[in-house]
């Protein structure tokens, strides 16, 4: 057996097993649990939504960790269960020239993961989201998103992988240099493009129309010295009952945008807690940092992906006996998260430590009791889990935990002032 076959069934192993062992302890912690409100929340969240919490976090890890044995299974089953292969000769019959043919490759294995996902995907709306009263989706609705997401999808993707698998076949050795500059060029050009044309296809967006929480906003805006193209509000009460806010766009086509079930349940003052938040995510450059890592890694996985696609070891060792840009594009596409699992702790520490510096930045900018009463909502309303799992939430989390946060905030509101 070859060293990368073996490496390759030595992490989907280990990382399957990892996977449901993390989902049994944080299935656990939340059991363990269920009885009593953390201390620091007593006041607050009531044992009913504890409990509420508790019981969804239970049947969407559940989930999770049968979508895991799915995902493992299908991974075998494309790799060194011949489905690559198989895929490989039956398009050959057809006899279409390259780039198409490797296009369709690539595309009915995207097609193939796509379908299998599709029944979790529905189980996770309409069944655990609806018994949680999250979901206000309709059949109808989501099957629209589903088939615009899918349009838009082709109509950008498709051009992306036909430069791709042609810059493999016919740029020489540096290739993947030139496709990284693609890519990175087609990825400034869709952040810019998204929240003016892209992100109203699937919304409505509106400009914020309560004019003391906008004069609110303006300040806020002023005092940080943040510049935006507007505050607006997202309809995202057609969708879903969860509360969220976020920044879209690049330079200055920078928006804000409220979930209209944000603004629902947030007074004024934890409005702009929760914005100043974001904002300090601005100011402290970690939006750039994590561009620049992404495109560092980018760089980074397009330079490996090169060096393997001239590997004939590459393509046999993982079950493909034919090399051919597209299955060397497909089989990383499947292969590299198997081992880039192992450092997602890294990741998920780094985002940690940023969202401790942005709740800084906004106990600075405005009001980190305010930001604390809003964070507190936000779990109740979203059935948060107060409780998680210490070795899950830091293998996973971008966020500290409920209860550690929190407390950094109200001793951020007890320090003196300057």
């Amino acid at each position: 057996m070859h060293w990368l076959t073996t490496a390759f069934l030595v992490a989907l192993t280990a990382g399957t097993a990892l996977r449901l062992w993390l989902a049994a302890r944080q299935i656990a912690a939340a059991r363990a649990h269920r009885e009593r409100v953390p201390t620091p929340f007593t006041q607050e969240v009531a044992l009913a939504d504890h409990q509420k919490a508790a019981d969804y976090t239970i049947v969407r890890t559940r989930l999770g960790a049968w979508e895991t044995l799915v995902d493992a299974a299908v991974v075998l089953a494309l790799t060194l269960g011949g489905g690559i292969a198989a895929l490989d000769g039956a398009f050959d019959r057809i006899r279409w020239g390259e780039p198409w043919r490797g296009a369709a490759v690539v595309l009915s294995v995207l097609a193939i993961t796509a379908i299998i996902g599709l029944p979790f995907s529905l189980w996770r709306t309409f069944r655990i989201e609806t018994s949680f009263g999250f979901n206000r989706i309709t059949p109808g609705l989501y099957w629209i998103d589903r088939l615009k997401g899918l349009a838009l999808a082709l109509l950008l993707g498709v051009p992306l992988l036909l430069a791709a698998l042609e810059l493999m076949e016919r740029a020489g050795r540096l290739w993947w240099l030139y496709a990284w500059v693609v890519w990175l060029a087609v990825s400034l050009i869709l952040a810019w493009a998204w929240p003016a044309f892209i992100a109203p296809l699937f919304n409505r967006f509106a400009p914020l129309g309560d004019a003391e929480l906008k004069a609110r906003i303006e300040s806020l805006l002023a005092r940080c010295g943040f510049a935006s193209k507007g505050v607006f509000v997202v309809d995202s009460s057609r969708r879903t009952a969860h509360g969220n806010a976020y920044f879209t766009g690049v330079g200055r086509n920078k928006r804000i945008v409220f979930f209209d079930t944000l603004l629902e349940r947030l007074g004024g003052a934890e409005v702009e807690a929760v914005l100043a938040h974001e904002l300090g995510h601005f100011r402290l450059r970690h939006v750039l940092q994590r561009l620049l890592v992404s495109a560092a890694g980018a760089l980074v996985g397009l330079a490996l992906l090169g060096w393997l696609a001239r590997r004939a070891w590459f393509y046999s060792a993982l079950g493909v006996p034919a090399p051919s840009a597209h299955a060397a594009l497909v089989l990383f596409l499947l292969v590299a998260p198997i081992f880039t699992f192992f450092v997602t702790p890294l990741a998920a520490s780094w985002s940690r430590k940023h969202e401790f510096a942005a709740d800084r930045f906004a106990a600075a900018h405005a009001s980190a009791t305010d930001l604390a009463a809003a964070l507190v909502k936000l779990y109740r309303d979203n059935a948060t889990t107060l409780t998680p799992d210490r070795i899950v939430s830091a293998f996973y989390d971008s966020h500290p935990p409920a209860v550690a946060r929190i407390a950094e905030l109200r001793r951020l509101a007890e320090r003196p002032a300057g």
